[in-house]
C-alpha cells in the first residue's frame, strides 16, 4: 500500500514521515526530493516521478511492505499514474498550514533563497491543493494541462465532491507539535 503525505513546500510532510517512520512498524520511509529535483522540474517531470516512486511502492508491496511517501504530488496525480491500479491501496493525507505559518518556515529553512515570487507561487499551489483535496474537480487542468503523456487522468476526471473514492485526509500542522501532528498521521 501507498500512504501520502502531500501538500505545498514547508507544511511539515518530510517531517512528519520520518517522525512517524519509527511508530508504524514494517514501513519503508522516503521523500520525493531524496533523488534530486532538477533546475527545469516540470509538471512533466513530476508525473513521471510520481510514476518512479508507484513502481517502487510496487516493488515494496511485493515484499510486503508498505510505502510512506512524502511529496508535492496530490492524490489526482497518484490516481493517473499508469501503474497506480496495481497497488493495493492509496491514502492521502494532504498536510498543509496557513499561508503567514508557511511563509515564516520557507524563511527560516533557506534564508534568502525563496524571493516573494516563489513564495507566492508555494502559498498559491497550498491553496489549489486544498480546494483539490475536497473536491476533484476543483481545476484540474493545475495538474492535467500539458502533462506526461503516459498519465490516465480519466480514472477520475468525471468524479465530483462527495465521490467515496476521492478521500484525502486533512492535516494542519499551523501551531501544532510535531507528536500531535505524528498521532493523527499514524491514525
Amino acid at each position: 500500500m501507498l500512504f501520502k503525505l502531500t501538500g505545498s513546500s514547508c507544511s511539515g510532510k518530510t517531517t512528519l514521515a520520518f517522525a512517524a517512520a519509527g511508530r508504524l512498524g514494517k514501513m519503508a520511509v522516503h521523500d520525493t526530493d531524496e533523488l534530486g529535483v532538477p533546475e527545469d522540474a516540470d509538471r512533466r517531470w513530476r508525473h513521471r516521478m510520481t510514476e518512479m516512486w508507484v513502481r517502487r511502492a510496487l516493488d515494496y508491496q511485493d515484499r510486503g511492505i508498505d510505502l510512506l511517501l512524502s511529496g508535492q504530488s496530490p492524490l489526482g496525480e497518484l490516481l493517473a499514474a499508469p501503474s497506480a491500479p496495481l497497488l493495493d491501496g492509496i491514502a492521502v493525507c494532504l498536510v498543509d498550514a496557513t499561508a503567514p505559518v508557511r511563509r515564516a518556515r520557507l524563511a527560516e529553512r533557506d534564508p534568502g533563497r525563496c524571493g516573494p515570487k516563489a513564495i507566492d507561487a508555494y502559498t498559491g499551489w497550498a491553496a489549489w491543493h486544498r480546494k483539490h483535496a475536497l473536491d476533484p474537480s476543483h481545476r484540474p487542468d493545475v495538474i492535467i494541462d500539458n502533462s506526461w503523456p503516459e498519465m490516465v487522468w480519466h480514472r477520475w476526471t468525471g468524479w465530483n465532491t462527495g465521490d467515496p473514492r476521492w478521500h484525502t485526509q486533512m492535516l494542519d500542522t499551523t501551531d501544532r507539535p510535531v507528536t500531535e501532528s505524528v498521532d493523527q498521521v499514524e491514525q
